[in-house]
Parts: structure tokens; sequence; C-alpha cells
């Protein structure tokens, strides 16, 4: 029996009721409209995640019900793609490495329209901050999902002293407590962290709001069905042709 689970479902429940809400009264249509704008443009949108901010990413790239014009960013995509050694995933020392970001820059496929979107809960961290950093010198805007009490509350660790979200173009609070954790057990230690749970409901309701403003101009929102439902995999093969070496998705 888990006695502390109404308490979880509380401290979710209010949080995307919050997000909800401020959804419904356009927060974040500017998100959305950067993001238009892009697919319009013939352009994709990068996402872009490190530690547990990769199920943001996943969310938002390569899944049923999401668009297919969406490129998932990983650390790991420097060893995959490029010269980084295994070995160099183990632990967290890659998404505090600066120097990342170029070796990351060179194994990505980026189209002048391209618009990015950056999760990071502390929004610190040298590789998010220095991602957005150099693709806003490219001149490609910027969304970034944080969490504005966490990040605030923290030192930059960039060489830059700038945070994430004072970089973007967009930003958008995930709600998460300093330290991500909502409830605690024995003498204060902390569990039941919530930023996976707000970032794949925000990650939801940007593909819901992008794919309904291109439903709402006439157009049929390029969405990924279900891989397992009869016709899937046609629909997505003849979509995603379009986009050829321009998005990569992978198990």
């Amino acid at each position: 029996m888990i006695a502390a689970a109404p308490d979880l479902l509380a401290e979710s429940t209010d949080r995307l009721e919050r997000l909800a809400a401020a959804a419904e009264a356009g927060a974040y249509d500017p998100a959305i409209d950067l993001m238009v704008t892009a697919l319009d443009a013939g352009g994709v949108i990068q996402a872009f995640g490190t530690g547990h901010s990769q199920a943001f990413a996943m969310e938002m790239a390569g899944r049923a019900g999401g668009l297919i014009p969406t490129n998932g960013i990983a650390l790991r995509d420097v060893v995959l793609f490029g010269g980084r050694e295994p070995a160099a995933l183990y632990g967290s020392e890659l998404e505090r490495d600066e120097t990342v970001v170029a070796e990351l820059l060179r194994v990505t496929r980026i189209g002048e329209p391209d618009v990015f979107v950056i999760a990071s809960n502390s929004g610190v961290n040298s590789s998010v901050v220095g991602l957005a950093q150099a693709v806003k010198g490219r001149g490609h805007k910027v969304i970034a999902v944080t969490s504005l009490e966490h990040t605030n509350s923290v030192e930059p660790q960039h060489p830059s002293g700038l945070r994430l979200a004072e970089i973007a173009d967009v930003v958008i609070d995930n709600l998460a407590p300093r330290g991500d954790t909502t409830l605690t057990v024995a003498d204060g230690v902390g569990v039941g962290a919530v930023s996976s749970i707000t970032g794949a409901f925000i990650a939801q309701l940007l593909t819901i709001g992008v794919a309904q403003r291109l439903a709402d101009a006439g157009g049929m929102p390029p969405v990924y069905l279900s891989a397992n439902v009869p016709g899937g995999d046609e629909h997505n093969q003849a979509l995603q042709h379009l986009y050829r070496g321009r998005i990569r998705w992978s198990v």
C-alpha cells in the first residue's frame, strides 16, 4: 500500500490544472506561433533535453499523436553519430560540458526555419544553456520549458553566467518546485518528482495547439498514427519521407 498516493495525485493534479488553465487562457500561444511559423516555412521542430528532461523531447518527437516534423536531439547523438566513446554517457558530466554543443550541432541537420524547444528543469546546465545560445546566435527561435522556481534559486553553470530562461524567446514554467520533489519521507527525504509529469502535459498541449492551428488554417496536421493500428506504418512512412534526412527516430 502506498499511503502517499493521494498526496502525489493532489500535487500533480493541482499543477496540471494550472497548466491547462494557462493554456486555455492563451499563455502558450507565443510558443505555438513560433512552432507553426517554422512548419509553415518548411522547417522542423528541434526538441532537446538532458537527464530526465529527455522524456520531454521523447514526448514531442516520434510518438503516436505527435507531430512528424519534429526531431529529437539527445546527448547520446555524439556517441551514435559522432566521435565520443560510450563511456562519455556515464554519469552527468556530459550534460554539464559546454564543449558538447559544437559536437551536437555537427551531427544534427538543422534548417534555417527550424525552431528549438529545449527542456531543462534546472535550466542551468552548460549543455542546454550552450545549445540555446548557439542556435540563437544562428538566428533560430528558442522555446524553454523549465522550472522557474528552481532555476531562479540556483547558480548558472555555463561560463556565460546565463540561465536557459534568460536566453529563450518564450519561457514555459513547468511548475516543478526547487529540487523537483513534492513529498517527503523519513527525515525530510524528497520524493514524488513532478517535472516529467508536467513536462509531458506541456508537450502534449503544445502538440495539440499546433495541430489545431494547422487544421484551422485548412491543412492536415502531419501527425503520427500508432504503428500498432492498421495503416499506421504506411501513413507514417509516407509523411516521414517528406522530412527524410531532417528527422531521426530510434527505439
